[in-house]
């Protein structure tokens, strides 16, 4: 018999609060625990009742959603899906920043324009998803104290990559925990690295339309979402952020932006992205983060079968090791290494530092 799913519901307003009980109540695999109308009584009732799932609003009275997320993952680690409002940057914003506390998902609030029941399916599979997760206590402590972890074994194709040729272009693709791994990255990454990074991150529309703009103001690396016929060679130094709803490609030096069919239920996709960046041969590196599906794996295989250098993040540091999995499993990735060292890894790519050098 399958386990039943046992939900903290946090929400400040009651009638929003009472509809996702209602929700939740009538799905037999499903129990409401407990209700919180504020982040303290959350934190309570998730020590009490420890819970297989919390839905959490960002915007609360007494301790904000942000705080409560962060205190909840750090002493009592719990799956968590934020349910709020994405009506302004600065919601958004707390909303980026529960992702990189260790929140699993995001999940916009009923508008009350979506049809009979498309809400309430998406929000009852979203928390069925979300159970399943093993998360992690305190994610960037966690990643801080494996930073001396030894490097995951390589799969047996042999490196094709040719030592000493300079790279043009750093490809990254995450999915489920990937606002935190990006960003340890970005962070890590010295300030002479010049190679333009191009950013495919799986984020639930409208989430991610001031994700560029709040990861801009979290490194001191320039973050812009790409512009159809952009310049490469303009996104040197620079981290470009594929649009919600629009896949990124580079062709003929050039970024363009087209809304084909999604991959894997993804637009943007990683292996749309990743499959241009293959052209580039052995000049291109490509990463695949913490992530939940295979978007991703067999695009990272055509760049390495292109020659290119590619790493998967390991196990040990994945909020959800789906994408990466799939990327070991089909021998896709040269180098699979725990996040803190994969800034190190392309830091020394030959040609990252040539403007500073030159």
């Amino acid at each position: 018999m399958p386990k039943t799913i046992r939900v903290l519901v946090v929400e400040d307003s009651l009638s929003i609060r009472h509809h996702l009980v209602e929700i939740l109540a009538g799905e037999a695999d499903i129990e409401v625990v407990g209700e919180a109308a504020d982040g303290k009584r959350a934190i309570e009732l998730c020590r009490q009742m420890r819970p297989d799932v919390i839905t959490m609003d960002m915007m609360l009275p007494v301790m904000s959603g942000l705080a409560a997320t962060e205190y909840i993952m750090a002493h009592c680690p719990t799956p968590i899906l934020v349910v709020s409002a994405s009506t302004n940057r600065g919601e958004l914003f707390k909303i980026y920043e529960a992702l990189t506390a260790g929140a699993v998902d995001a999940l916009e609030k009923p508008a009350g324009t979506e049809g009979t029941g498309v809400w309430e399916r998406r929000f009852l599979g979203m928390v069925r998803l979300v159970a399943r997760i093993r998360v992690i206590s305190h994610p960037r402590a966690r990643l801080a104290a494996l930073a001396k972890r030894k490097p995951g074994a390589p799969s047996p194709m042999p490196d094709v990559a040719r030592p000493g040729r300079p790279f043009e272009l750093v490809a990254i693709g995450a999915s489920t925990g990937g606002p935190g791994a990006i960003l340890e990255i970005l962070r890590a990454l010295p300030a002479h690295f010049r190679l333009p990074i191009l950013l495919v991150l799986h984020i639930n529309e409208p989430f991610g339309n001031a994700f560029a703009e709040w990861l801009d103001g979290q490194t001191t690396r320039p973050v812009d979402h790409a512009r159809d016929g952009m310049p490469l060679s303009a996104a040197a130094g620079r981290v470009v952020v594929a649009p919600a709803g629009r896949h990124l490609i580079v062709r003929g030096g050039r970024l363009h932006l087209t809304c084909e069919a999604e991959r894997h239920s993804c637009r943007p996709s990683i292996d749309v992205l990743f499959e241009s960046v293959a052209v580039y041969g052995p000049s291109a590196a490509a990463c695949l983060l913490t992530g939940m599906g295979r978007d991703g794996a067999r695009g990272l295989l055509k760049i390495r079968q292109a020659g290119g250098l590619t790493i998967a993040q390991d196990e040990a540091t994945s909020i959800v090791y789906g994408m990466p999995r799939e990327a070991v499993h089909l021998q896709a990735a040269m180098h699979v290494l725990p996040l803190a060292e994969i800034a190190s890894r392309l830091a020394v790519l030959p040609g990252a530092a040539r403007e500073a050098s030159a």
